[in-house]
């Protein structure tokens, strides 16, 4: 029956569209005298939808053979011409954060006096600064100066897998840093219980499971759908939604399992930051020592810097992603790349100016530390 019916199609459709010009589809170019006939049954669909109703609506025109072997990530839309220009502070910071995080790793690895949960948690803060900003930003310097903007379909997944799972990391070991304050601030007689060094690393491992269980599903609900034929990624790297708005089938579960991704892990990490300053506020208020007072206040100003910085880029691009319509592609593309250059860049900066401890440890290791002089009973200095 169904044969039939289609060879009967086939006719109608054979007869009818030898008497009607080429038409265009948004895509491709439909011959009338094709002889293919999966065109020539996108075309009978064309002449039985209603008048104005787009073939678009009712049927996707799409790489119906699957993913593309690549996409081509456009740098910052409109600004292409500037692309070297934008290159030179972006590579700047990127220096800085790799030279920054690296000597914080460095410091902390080899001075046990440091090998606190404290410490700990900030190695592993640093650890997924490196990360974010090494996923995103040479491919960035490689597109503004070798113009290789084309990424493999594989390599975009890859990386779109990386930058949401180590956010998501980063975002648990920052509300841990949060609960390590709230420990050493409000329960300090109980910190060396509650907190320990190997209590770190089951959290630094359960924080790692999390993230990659959030957020494989992701890169494996895109692998097997059909993408447009348009392969222009208009940004600079392969961010969740970015990815899905190429594809040209219906993508609510995605943009559905998107949200709740971001609402069950960042939503309820920062309500839990949150609960603990306010915690810690109450404690500080609580204190009659002047010098506990300002030591816990600069403790807690140095943190929740780092909250702001880490976490309102992140807030914009993904708002942006989903209600900013008016928002310039130039002005998302700049923003979403400075969330990998701006926080890990700053990190070890606060922590370096604010925490006396570490600043002692990495003054030791500068080539410009003074050495004491000494100068012997009657002999002239040098």
């Amino acid at each position: 029956m169904h044969t039939y019916v289609h060879a009967h199609l086939s006719t109608f459709s054979t007869g009818v569209l030898d008497k009607l010009p080429t038409l265009s589809l948004p895509h491709f170019q439909v011959s009338s005298s094709s002889s293919c006939f999966c065109n020539t049954e996108v075309q009978v669909v064309s002449l039985l939808l209603p008048s104005g109703t787009s073939p678009g609506s009712t049927m996707t025109t799409c790489n119906v053979t699957g993913h593309p072997s690549f996409f081509i990530l456009q740098g910052i839309p409109g600004m292409e011409d500037k692309h070297k220009w934008i290159s030179i502070p972006f590579s700047s910071m990127y220096f800085i954060t790799v030279l920054g995080n690296c000597t914080i790793l460095f410091t902390i690895s080899t001075e046990r006096s440091l090998h606190k949960p404290m410490f700990l948690l900030l190695c592993l803060l640093a650890l997924t600064d490196l990360g974010m900003s090494t996923t995103t930003i040479p491919k960035v310097l490689c597109i503004f100066w070798f113009g290789q903007s084309e990424i493999s379909y594989e390599g975009c997944l890859v990386q779109l897998f990386f930058i949401h799972s180590i956010s998501a990391m980063q975002s648990a070991i920052l509300m841990t840093m949060a609960f390590d304050r709230y420990v050493a601030i409000c329960k300090p007689l109980h910190y060396a219980t509650i907190l320990s060094n190997n209590r770190i690393g089951v959290i630094g491992l359960v924080s790692l499971v999390r993230a990659i269980l959030f957020i494989l599903p992701m890169p494996i609900l895109l692998q097997h759908m059909p993408f447009h034929a348009n392969r222009v990624i208009p940004t600079t790297y392969c961010e969740h939604m970015a990815v899905v708005k190429m594809v040209c089938v219906d993508t609510t579960v995605n943009r559905i399992y998107g949200l709740v991704v971001a609402l069950l892990v960042a939503g309820l990490d920062i309500s839990a930051i949150a609960s603990s300053y306010v915690l810690i506020i109450q404690a500080i208020l609580r204190l009659s020592s002047k010098e506990a007072h300002h030591k816990a206040v600069n403790t807690c100003t140095t943190h929740i810097s780092v909250m702001l910085i880490s976490y309102t880029p992140s807030l914009f691009s993904f708002l942006t992603h989903r209600f900013g319509r008016g928002i310039p592609p130039h002005v998302h593309t700049i923003l979403g790349n400075l969330y990998f250059l701006v926080p890990p860049m700053l990190n070890p900066i606060i922590y370096g100016v604010k925490t006396k401890e570490f600043r002692d440890k990495v003054t030791k290791y500068s080539c410009w530390r003074k050495e004491p002089i000494t100068i012997a009973h009657r002999q002239k200095p040098v």
